[in-house]
C-alpha cells in the first residue's frame, strides 16, 4: 500500500503562484499514472493534470499554459506548479497514484485558496 502526502496550500492572492508537493511512502517509480485532481466546495472532485512513469503530461484546458506537473522519481515526489491562480482555482487538491482500475491511491488533500 502507498502513503501519499500533500503539502504546500495555502492562501494566496490572484495571480500568485503555488507549489504543491505528493510525498509518496514507498518508490513512485512503478506507479504508471500520477494525478492532481481538486474539489471546490459544492462542487464534484475533477481532474487538473496527469504525468505517466515516461514523464508524459496532459491537463484539463482551464489550467494548461499555467500549471506544470512534474515527478521525481529520486525522491518519490510528485508536484504541481501553479502559476498565475484565479480565484476558481480555489480548491482542495488531492493527488493521486494509479497502478490500474482495481488499485490506486489517494492523498488526504491540501486546501488552495485564491483570494485578494
Amino acid at each position: 500500500q502507498v502513503q501519499l502526502v500533500e503539502s504546500g496550500g495555502g492562501l494566496v492572492q490572484p495571480g500568485g503562484s503555488l507549489r504543491l508537493s505528493c510525498a509518496a511512502s514507498g518508490s513512485i517509480f512503478s506507479i504508471n499514472i500520477m494525478g492532481w485532481y481538486r474539489q471546490a466546495p459544492g462542487k464534484q472532485r475533477e481532474w487538473v493534470a496527469s504525468i505517466t512513469s515516461r514523464g508524459s503530461t496532459t491537463y484539463e484546458k482551464t489550467v494548461k499554459g499555467r500549471f506544470t506537473i512534474s515527478r521525481d522519481n529520486a525522491k518519490d515526489t510528485m508536484y504541481l506548479q501553479m502559476n498565475s491562480l484565479k480565484p476558481e482555482d480555489t480548491a482542495v487538491y488531492y493527488c493521486n497514484a494509479y497502478y490500474s482500475s482495481s488499485r490506486q491511491y489517494w492523498g488526504q488533500g491540501t486546501q488552495v485558496t485564491v483570494s485578494s
